[in-house]
């Protein structure tokens, strides 16, 4: 009976922190839960079930009459793909025989997330904001002021978020950089349309991928934590707007039309 509690135990906290590492990169929560189940039955539990807030995970297992529950504190590291397909992978390994519980515990415990270099990450949103201009009818002068504005201002975001600054704080002085250097271009009237460079060097900013997420999990029954989504992405929109408004204070432009 001890040994059965103590195997049950470890896949608790396989099962917790495989549905942590999946809501702290960004799944949404219908994955997270299917996910932690999948590996609890895989394992040979009888059953799994999580409860999710926006920052905490509830996991109760349940074998031979017997249930363990444990929590976690979710801390937000970030959208990453690669770490909710990793962990993917273990749970699939593990339903194919292929990852005992030491193993799938040892696999989750060595995963690390993939970053691309910091210039790279630089340039190519800073790229990716030039080509919104040219796509929105900009010429070669609108998508490089483009480019300068949203690439300086993804250097500041870094900055700060490695100082861990608040985020509302963040994006709230990111979009101070972009629209002041992109302002410049309305202010003087450099290019065809300047109007296009000040919208989208702060296209960056765009929380798209949470109100996406948010939007799934409404649907899917997931109220609470949808709602929850989409606040955070309301209130760090908000401080991008903020910070909009105050460039263009600085700059003294009252009004984005000719």
């Amino acid at each position: 009976m001890m040994m059965e509690q103590a195997y049950q135990r470890g896949v608790t906290r396989a099962c917790v922190q495989t549905a942590l590492l999946l809501l702290q990169h960004g799944a949404e929560s219908t994955v997270v839960v299917q996910m932690a189940q999948r590996l609890g039955i895989a394992l040979g539990v009888e059953s799994v079930e999580c409860a999710l807030t926006a920052n905490a995970i509830v996991i109760t297992t349940l074998s031979n009459q017997h249930c363990i529950t444990t929590a976690r504190k979710n801390t937000d590291k970030g959208i990453n793909m690669q770490m909710v397909t990793e962990v993917q992978r273990i749970v699939i390994a593990v339903e194919h025989k292929l990852y005992n519980l030491d193993l799938a515990q040892k696999k989750l415990d060595s995963l690390n997330p993939l970053k691309y270099h910091r210039g790279l990450v630089v340039f190519m949103i800073g790229l990716s904001c030039a080509s919104f201009a040219h796509l929105s009818g900009g010429d070669w002068l609108i998508c490089l002021i483009t480019f300068w504005a949203s690439a300086v201002a993804m250097f500041v975001r870094q900055e700060l978020s490695k100082h861990h600054y608040n985020p509302i704080i963040v994006f709230a002085i990111t979009a101070f950089v972009a629209s002041l250097i992109s302002g410049i271009s309305l202010k003087y009237q450099w290019g065809n349309d300047p109007q296009i460079a000040l919208a989208s060097s702060v296209l960056l900013l765009v929380p798209g991928f949470p109100l996406i997420n948010s939007l799934a999990d409404i649907l899917k029954g997931y109220v609470n934590m949808g709602l929850g989504r989409w606040t955070i992405a309301t209130v760090l929109t908000f401080g991008a707007c903020l910070g909009i408004v105050l460039a263009l204070s600085v700059l003294h432009i009252t009004t984005w039309g000719h």
